[in-house]
This record gives structure tokens, sequence and C-alpha cells, in this order.
């Protein structure tokens, strides 16, 4: 399977609205969920797309950019790691292997882009002290460019010799190392679960959580993703209307009724 120039035109495209996404409003095309289920799509393979950047999103929970602080660029690994994936034909846990060490990789162009985008600021800086609005505006779009650039060049590259890059790389990298990177991108889900799980109040809600466990451990023939899904919703549901509307406790003693007769008692 060979790229069309279209198609990586169309992926580098998407890369720079990713880009866009993650320094400004963060909606979600900068998420390496929707870069890989993107590029599967382009590419004919949902599938594998929706796996690889299913897997590589629960990586990336809690990570960000916190005081300038620089982490691996998932959405690139994502594009490139999914495009290899479907090229190669070898499977989700070949494409999440690549990707992980491409985003880590491209971690030292993430920081060089910063670099370059700080002299524009500067200049920007000279611009307020003139009070010339129009050439801060100006910094801050022309400051956009080290950000894309850092990201689409190497998208580009990569996807456009991305056959011979492929053959490249597996025959460059020792099959121990390839079995490795398979190895660590079966785990990899499992980690992530075991982050998110973290965080969530396992200790309090143990119940519901064995419960969706159960149904899709042994029951897997009758329930599906969505179907235990929908009954964790529906257990939600009766938690909140229960809590919100409790039951009043009955007393044992001193109940008064409207319809009883009072009776008196002699001592």
């Amino acid at each position: 399977m060979h790229l069309s120039l279209a198609i990586i035109l169309v992926l580098c495209l998407y890369t720079v609205i990713g880009v866009l996404d993650q320094i400004s409003i963060q909606i979600g095309p900068y998420t390496p969920l929707f870069a890989a289920v993107f590029t599967g799509m382009v590419m004919g393979d949902l599938k594998t797309g929706l796996m690889i950047g299913a897997t590589l999103q629960l990586m990336t929970l809690g990570v960000a950019t916190y005081g300038g602080a620089t982490v691996p660029d998932f959405l690139s690994g994502a594009i490139m790691g999914t495009a290899y994936a479907i090229l190669s034909g070898k499977g989700v846990e070949y494409g999440i292997g690549i990707a992980v060490p491409i985003g880590l990789l491209l971690t030292q162009l993430d920081i060089l882009g910063r670099m370059a985008n700080t002299f524009v600021q500067h200049r920007a800086d000279r611009f307020a002290e003139e009070g010339n609005y129009r050439g801060v505006d100006l910094c801050n779009v022309l400051g956009i460019l080290p950000w894309t650039l850092s990201r689409v060049i190497p998208v580009f590259i990569g996807l456009y010799f991305g056959e011979q890059v492929v053959k490249v790389i597996n025959e460059m990298i020792p099959a121990w190392i390839m079995t490795g990177l398979k190895a660590s991108g079966a785990i990899l889900p499992a980690m992530g679960i075991a982050i998110l799980m973290r965080y969530l109040p396992i200790k309090k809600y143990w119940p519901y959580f064995l419960v969706g466990f159960v149904m899709l451990a042994f029951g897997a023939e009758f329930f599906s993703v969505l179907g235990v899904a929908l009954v964790g919703l529906a257990l939600a549901a009766m938690y909140v209307m229960n809590h919100n509307n409790p039951t009043p406790a009955a007393t044992t003693t001193g109940a008064v009724y409207e319809d009883d007769e009072e009776i008196e008692i002699d001592d």
C-alpha cells in the first residue's frame, strides 16, 4: 500500500489543525484518539485507527504542558503510528510500539519550536512598548509557524517515504527490540486502565465495577461494551435517584396515624 500525495496533504492539514487546537481551545482534534481515528478513516482502516488511538489516549491521561514543560508528541505519533501499522499490515501492537518512540523523539522538535517562538514573542514585546498593536497581532500569528512546522515536517517526511521508512525501520531495529515494542504495546492498555482507576472512587463504588467486570469477563457472548455501558448508566441513574429521594426511615415507637383513635391506658 502506498499513500497518495493527496492523503499525505490531508493528514498534514489535520496535523496543523491539531496543533492549533492544542495551543488554543482544545476541543479534541489534538488528542491521539481523534488523530488516529481520522488517519484510519482516511486510509480505509477505521478499526485499526480506533484501537491505536484509544490505547494512546489512555497513556495521555493527566499529561499536560504545565509551566512550559514538554511532553511526548502523541499527535504526530498517533498519525504516523497508525499509518505505519496500516502500511505494514503488522497490527495494532506494532503501530502502538512505533507511535510511542516517535512521540518521544519529536519531543526534541517541540523544544526547538518553543525556542524559535521566543524570538517572535520578544519582537512582539518591542512592538507593545512602541504601541504598535498591529505588529503584536502579526507576531502572535507568526508564532504559530514554529509550532506547526515542528509537527508537520516530520509527519510529511514520515508519510511521504512511508513504505521505505517502514522497511528501513524493520531492517535497522533488531528483532528483540521489535518484540519488546509489541509486548509493551500490548501492556499499555492495562497501564492506561490502571491510571484511570487511580483517579476513580473505586473503594466506594466497587460493587458496580465488579458487576461490569463480570458481565464482560464471563458474559461476553451476551453483552457488548455498549450493553455494559448502558447497564452502568442505569445503575448510576438509580443511585442518583435514591440519593436525591431518600426513603424516610420508619420509626419503631411513637408512630402517629391520623386515622387511629386515641387510646387511654389506665395506670
